[in-house]
């Protein structure tokens, strides 16, 4: 193993000094090898044992893959938030890979999308990212992607596999400490096409976007307000989900009280965004997206922008309006991705507040990136972001709600909905199944999905009137009841 000379690896037991023995196979606790991601609770579902496992599977796993070159070591960038269990699992997973003759250029603490970045700028084969995202402070987990696309689903059992055979590639790699901050930060800047002074209020969440924000901030024309930016894995503030109203009480705050243009919001990762307007009014993502798509459209005309299955149908309506193709498509932020390849999409969204640039930017979800191309937005309109969202037709909707139902019977609950509802053949409802059911009648339409990462079940519906959203909203509770389970919508937003 070679290393520089100012190379260090942290962690309890100095992880350079764990067992390298290639024929030891390791068994992960199935419940962290989830569709999109690994997630687990540490000490419980996940350790450095288990993340120096991932290094050597899937550091086997990229050096075998057919686009990998195989002239050189494979090269792997890997970053980590700022979760006090962070860098001990990056250590440790560092030198899994490095175990396999892998290259690795450590990219240290940061947001996700900074980690995608330095994967894309450097050329590398792979990426990990050490991040527990907006979960609890107690987990953590592993985001991987490789040069060519993102890796869930099968991939991510394959690496399992490989884990537990014991069948892993040796090898004398390398790591190089890297800093690619002040590089991400101008490639952030470089879409920035107004110097239009805005009031801005920021909301970190005590995230990994800390610093980049105020890298980013500092170079910005305006006044910026920024809440909770230092970095704190315990979240001492709030929880670091902007899709939570309660999470943004602060946020909004601030907006009305300092008068600002607007505010911006981040999860604890940095990949997710959320806005609140000078008004005070949340912006969910899917009218957001309405936002994004009339400048995307202007340059691509005709072109597909993809919303995933829990998003408004006033934003597919606007999409097609604006002249665009809108795609509906499964919930997750892999699997959104892969379909922006396959479809050549320039914008893609999720409810959730993933959001997916390709038309000057790489189709990686960069929260960061998203604020910069809407205040780009805002800056072309002396009326603020309110008057972008005024035209749009006001439906009544629930946010997305979750409730728990048994694991083992997770993926069987909606099948049986969608069998009774097509036998009863009610010509007056229209049934969806590419993610779960998405019903849709004359007054609107329900959702129900089982959770990829939870033993929950997401729940969400939209009316054309009041009265028709409190109809959608029996309609799907009643199918649920009939399951063995009881669905509470909260009251209309």
């Amino acid at each position: 193993m070679i290393l520089p000379k100012d190379s260090r690896l942290r962690g309890k037991d100095n992880v350079l000094n764990r067992e390298t023995n290639n024929t030891t196979p390791h068994n992960f606790d199935p419940s962290i090898l989830r569709e999109y991601d690994m997630r687990g609770q540490i000490g419980k579902t996940l350790s450095e044992d288990d993340a120096f496992a991932l290094g050597r599977a899937f550091g086997s796993f990229v050096k075998r893959h057919p686009k990998t070159d195989k002239s050189r070591r494979s090269k792997f960038c890997v970053g980590y938030d700022g979760r006090t269990t962070s860098p001990g699992l990056s250590d440790a997973l560092i030198k899994g890979l490095v175990s396999t003759g892998a290259k690795v250029d450590n990219i240290g603490l940061g947001p996700t999308p900074m980690l995608w970045f330095a994967v894309k700028d450097h050329l590398a084969d792979a990426g990990i990212m050490v991040t527990g995202s907006h979960n609890p402070p107690d987990y953590n987990g592993f985001k991987m992607t490789l040069q060519s696309g993102p890796v869930f689903g099968e991939t991510i059992q394959e690496i399992g596999r490989i884990a537990a055979s014991g069948d892993f590639e040796s090898g004398d790699g390398l790591i190089n400490e890297m800093d690619i901050k002040t590089t991400y930060v101008e490639r952030l800047l470089k879409d920035l096409d107004s110097g239009r002074p805005l009031k801005i209020a920021w909301d970190n969440g005590n995230g990994a976007a800390g610093e980049i924000l105020r890298m980013l901030t500092d170079k910005l024309p305006g006044e910026h307000i920024l809440l909770y930016d230092d970095i704190d894995g315990q979240f001492p503030n709030h929880h670091p989900d902007p899709t939570v109203d309660k999470n943004l009480q602060d946020l909004k705050k601030v907006v009305l009280e300092q008068k600002c243009d607007l505010g911006i919001a981040f999860d604890g990762d940095g990949d997710r965004i959320g806005v609140v307007n000078e008004r005070g009014d949340i912006l969910r993502c899917d009218i957001l997206m309405t936002i994004y798509a009339r400048d995307i459209l202007s340059e691509n005309p005709g072109a597909a922008i993809i919303g995933d299955v829990k998003c408004s149908q006033v934003m597919f309506d606007e999409i097609n309006a604006l002249g665009g193709k809108a795609v509906m498509w499964k919930t997750g932020h892999s699997l959104i991705k892969a379909k922006m390849q396959e479809l050549k999409a320039p914008l893609a969204g999720e409810l959730s507040g993933h959001i997916f640039f390709a038309d000057k930017y790489y189709g990686f979800d960069d929260a960061l990136y998203c604020a910069i191309r809407l205040i780009n937005a805002v800056a072309e309109t002396e009326d603020g972001l309110s008057s972008l969202t005024k035209d749009l037709p006001q439906l009544h909707n629930t946010p997305e709600i979750r409730f728990e139902v048994d694991e083992s019977k997770k993926f069987g609950l909606v099948p049986q909905i969608i069998k009774a509802l097509e036998q009863g053949k009610n010509e007056d409802i229209t049934i969806d199944d590419i993610d779960g059911i998405r019903v849709t009648t004359p007054d609107g339409w329900w959702l129900l999905r089982p959770s990829n990462t939870q033993n929950v079940l997401v729940a969400r519906a939209e009316g054309q009137s009041a009265e028709g959203l409190e109809r959608l909203k029996e309609f799907a509770a009643g199918e649920v009841t009939k399951l063995g389970y009881n669905l509470v919508f909260p009251e209309a937003e």
